[in-house]
């Protein structure tokens, strides 16, 4: 795989957060690449059918020139669903800022889904 190929990321694993404050909800949508070790976010949405409406540029393949849009709708179906309260949301958003940590994402991922699923 050469240089330009590594750059691309190919999201495998997706995430809506929501962040449940006391006056609203905030919600979030992540894409990780755990083979590339890269993560991306899309956030600032207050409501879920505006979420819902957003497409999102995603890659189809390592190499490839084409890059398509999903609309997150389609996206929502295979995503991982996390109702965060504000000190949760918290450690999610300073562990996208650390450098990639599969270990640490994976246990985040695994404490919070099974106690909201």
């Amino acid at each position: 795989m050469n240089q330009r190929q590594r750059q691309k990321i190919i999201p495998s694993t997706w995430i809506i957060a929501m962040k449940l404050t006391k006056a609203r909800k905030y919600y979030v949508l992540y894409a990780i690449d755990w083979k590339r070790g890269a993560r991306l976010s899309w956030e600032g949405w207050s409501s879920l059918a505006d979420l819902l409406q957003f497409h999102i540029p995603i890659k189809r393949k390592t190499g490839g020139t084409k890059s398509s849009s999903q609309p997150a709708a389609k996206i929502a179906k295979k995503a991982l669903s996390l109702h965060l309260n504000e000190t949760q949301y918290g450690e999610l958003e300073q562990l996208f800022y650390q450098p990639f940590s599969k270990k640490q994402w994976r246990s985040f991922i695994q404490e919070h889904a099974n106690n909201h699923m």
